[in-house]
């Protein structure tokens, strides 16, 4: 406890400066949608017997909802077929109702949501990467 106290005194800068290339969350999208493909391969029974892959799923989840806030509204725009709100509520659900999340939901969402996402956001890539 004592470390934690220490630690957390001197208000550490936890935050790095803002990035400003937008590609960055491209990239920080695809790598998480890689993981979850990665951690969920083994199906359904593996993941909802697994908590260490639940956590890295779900985790990986967080960052990817979160990154897809940051895309520029004009790519989003590009995409309007993809509900970009509903993925920031289940961002806002994972992070702060996390006593209340329902496996089968999150696999749902991996097995029914991500692939699509995957082709939208790879649509994006192509269209936006170079400005």
């Amino acid at each position: 406890m004592r470390l934690f106290a220490i630690v957390f005194s001197k208000k550490p800068n936890l935050y790095k400066k803002p990035m400003r290339d937008n590609r960055v969350y491209l990239i920080h999208i695809r790598d998480c949608i890689a993981k979850i493909e990665s951690y969920t391969a083994d199906g359904k029974e593996a993941f909802l017997s697994d908590p260490k892959t639940q956590d890295a799923v779900i985790r990986n989840l967080e960052t990817l909802c979160e990154s897809t806030q940051k895309l520029p509204d004009a790519w989003k725009a590009a995409h309007s077929s993809t509900d970009w709100r509903r993925i920031a509520d289940f961002r806002n659900f994972l992070a702060h109702q996390y006593l209340d999340i329902d496996l089968e939901i999150v696999w749902s969402v991996v097995e029914n949501y991500l692939p699509d996402l995957k082709t939208t956001i790879e649509a994006i890539a192509q269209t936006f990467w170079n400005e």
